[in-house]
């Protein structure tokens, strides 16, 4: 899923001004605070990014910022490229805001294991005690459009902040199925589930290192041999 802006009915990304790679996810653009809401402040927000990641063939970013009745997308940025060929936009600024609620009001693009995911990660990110009480970060709560009947948690133990300072780390990866119940039921029964017990004991490993591992204290996973 991607968001692609559209400025007077175009899409002002589709003219080969970023072919790396596809526009931003709504779960990141389309947020209650979302990223595209202008302030006074101007904000760089990332509108695209390449499938390899952006350190390797870049991604596309532009400034966004109120000024008087207008809001303005300016400074078009691509670390991959020396010049971005998009000029300045103005829009008017109570018009642009209206879209931007309206576009983060409508979830008719959701699946249901979407919706599941989308509000399981919400009420995860409020019970932060429970994550605490086993040294663990939630990093994302993914559904995807190939596998219906699932949605995909990832956790890291001790924390994100590990990998920047290069200790030990450990990534999980728990598998929660999704039924036919409604979303809010099922997003409320799965929280319940998990903060009841320990996510590293019902977790799969999916990333770090055996090392890494073992000076944590936990079992590195035995790969079958093809």
């Amino acid at each position: 899923m991607e968001v692609r802006p559209l400025v007077d009915g175009e899409d002002v990304l589709a003219a080969e001004v970023f072919t790396e790679g596809p526009c931003e996810d709504p779960g990141y653009l389309l947020l209650p605070d979302a990223p595209l809401t202008a302030g006074t402040e101007p904000h760089e927000v990332r509108l695209a990014e390449a499938g390899c990641t952006k350190g390797c063939c870049g991604a596309l970013y532009v400034t966004v910022r109120r000024d008087g009745d207008h809001v303005i997308w300016s400074e078009w940025r691509n670390p991959g490229e020396n010049v971005v060929g998009l000029p300045e936009f103005r829009f008017d600024a109570e018009e642009y805001q209206a879209e931007v609620e309206r576009a983060v009001a409508d979830r008719s693009w959701e699946w249901p294991a979407r919706t599941v995911a989308r509000l399981l990660e919400l009420d995860l990110r409020e019970r932060s005690d429970w994550l605490a009480r086993w040294e663990c970060e939630l990093g994302g709560v993914s559904a995807w459009l190939w596998e219906p009947g699932q949605i995909d948690l990832f956790l890291f133990h001790p924390g994100r902040s590990a990998i920047r300072e290069s200790r030990p780390w450990l990534q999980f990866r728990l598998v929660l199925d999704v039924s036919s119940d409604a979303p809010e039921v099922q997003a409320r029964r799965l929280a319940e589930q998990l903060v009841a017990s320990d996510p590293r004991q019902t977790g799969e490993v999916c990333g770090g290192s055996p090392e890494y591992a073992r000076q944590l204290s936990h079992p590195w996973p035995q790969r079958r041999r093809g």
